[in-house]
């Protein structure tokens, strides 16, 4: 397990994401079509002559409260407020969203329509991650705390037929934590909860540092053994999948290792398999995966893909100014980000490259996530800004769309790239059939400047289904 380590006290709470501008870039993501932002490497295969139907449905839901849409992230780098959209066994949805009054959560068919009021979870802050039942809903987010920061504490709430069943905190005086920021997953095997988030230290041996949490929960709210209470230092990114059997499947970006490693079961020591090095200093990769938090998908013979933004590394070494032998120095390949897929062949180790997709020069790529399609193939999601401007880690640009594109389990693809009208704000949801659901902010983003004021609102949200 990694010992703590730089940013302390005042300093560390500067150092780290929303609350604290100076260190997260903008989310990453990938080109668009070849006439707006270049062309794809062509090593990844030319596209299939027999497109399928890229083209989301979607239906309009009325919200109850605004919801602020943007977020301010390192440098203040606009990105979507997190919504998380989750699937319950009998086929229902839930999207969760925040308001100034709390989380709601709101119900929905299998269409996507609104089936009932919202559940409002009162004294909560961010959506860190959510598990959909036939009776309700999990929800890992953040409530108040007594502590030396006056910060918040991870917690884990249940809602069973419209009322609260338990709500277990995370963090506390016991354990020497808080969590300002989540940047948190939540996943359900049938059996226990994972919650995977940040955590700062309040007290002990990592007293004023940044690290990472993984909590296992019960059905009923009890603390669990397993995980671990300090792992990845700082994390810049969290993504988690859950097992029917073992430790669940986790990655983490690391600022001081620099780059995407698996912790499963581990944390994040100095052994951790390495996924890809990127220049994670001060928020360089801190929004590689979008929001911080990334998608695992797992495929019937038990490899794993992850997608990611990456600057990729022209050089890696041990950075000989960190005394203790574990810092690393990176020097990235790419000025902005291009889109990067990585399949691992278990839970325990790196694919020792990752396959980078794109090569555009003067093009961000924001936003990249990864979801099943049918039974062999994956759609590949990010959007684009044009003329990029990069200081810091972070980009500004003209945003040139939400693209789509298919590719299969070696990274060739497999449609040509479609550019649709929907974007995506968080979790995607994957159904029965294998529709993929998530929640849709019906306006045309805006990334040509950072956001140094208030979030604009909407008070309606588009459910996008897209069925292979």
């Amino acid at each position: 397990m990694t010992s703590a380590r730089h940013t302390t006290s005042a300093a560390g709470k500067a150092a780290h994401r929303r609350a604290h501008a100076a260190r997260k870039p903008l989310i990453a993501g990938v080109a668009a079509t070849a006439a707006l932002v270049g062309a794809w490497y062509a090593s990844a295969g030319a596209a299939t002559s027999t497109a399928p139907n890229l083209s989301p449905t979607t239906t309009t839901v009325s919200l109850s409260a605004k919801f602020p849409y943007q977020s301010a992230g390192y440098n203040n780098a606009r990105e979507w407020t997190r919504t998380a959209t989750a699937v319950a066994p009998d086929g229902s949805l839930r999207v969760a969203w925040p308001a100034s009054d709390g989380i709601h959560v709101t119900p929905l068919t299998a269409a996507g329509k609104r089936s009932g009021a919202d559940t409002v979870v009162k004294g909560t802050k961010e959506v860190g991650g959510l598990v959909a039942h036939n009776d309700g809903f999990a929800l890992l987010t953040r409530v108040a705390d007594t502590n030396k920061w006056k910060e918040t504490a991870a917690a884990i709430v249940r809602y069973t037929n419209g009322r609260q069943t338990f709500r277990t905190k995370l963090t506390g005086t016991a354990s020497h934590d808080t969590s300002p920021t989540l940047d948190g997953q939540l996943t359900w095997n049938g059996t226990k909860y994972g919650a995977y988030f940040v955590v700062h230290g309040a007290g002990g041996f990592a007293d004023g540092h940044f690290g990472d949490k993984l909590a296992y929960i019960s059905a009923k709210g009890a603390k669990l053994g397993g995980g671990w209470g300090w792992g990845c230092s700082h994390n810049e990114g969290i993504a988690l999948h859950a097992e029917k059997t073992g430790a669940f499947t986790s990655l983490c970006f690391d600022d001081w290792r620099s780059g995407l490693f698996v912790s499963t079961g581990i944390g994040a020591p100095d052994v951790a398999p390495v996924v890809q090095r990127e220049q994670c200093w001060a928020g360089y990769c801190g929004g590689t995966f979008a929001g911080r938090t990334g998608d695992i998908v797992k495929s019937s013979t038990g490899r794993y893909v992850t997608a990611f933004a990456s600057r990729g590394a022209a050089s890696a070494r041990k950075n000989p100014a960190d005394s203790s032998g574990r810092g690393w120095t990176v020097t990235p390949r790419t000025s902005n980000h291009q889109v990067a897929v990585a399949f691992l062949k278990n839970r325990n180790s790196g694919p020792g490259k990752a396959i980078h997709l794109s090569n555009t020069k003067g093009t961000e790529h924001v936003n990249v996530r990864i979801a099943p399609y049918g039974k062999d193939r994956l759609l590949l999601s990010w959007e684009s800004l044009k003329n990029a401007k990069c200081k810091a880690g972070t980009c500004t640009g003209t945003f040139a769309g939400t693209s789509l594109r298919l590719i299969d389990w070696n990274g060739r693809f497999k449609s040509a790239t479609k550019v649709v009208g929907t974007r995506i704000t968080g979790d995607i949801a994957v159904q029965k059939d294998g529709t993929l659901a998530w929640a849709s902010v019906p306006v045309t983003p805006s990334y040509a400047t950072p956001l140094n004021g208030a979030s604009p609102t909407t008070t309606t949200l588009k459910i996008a289904r897209l069925k292979p």
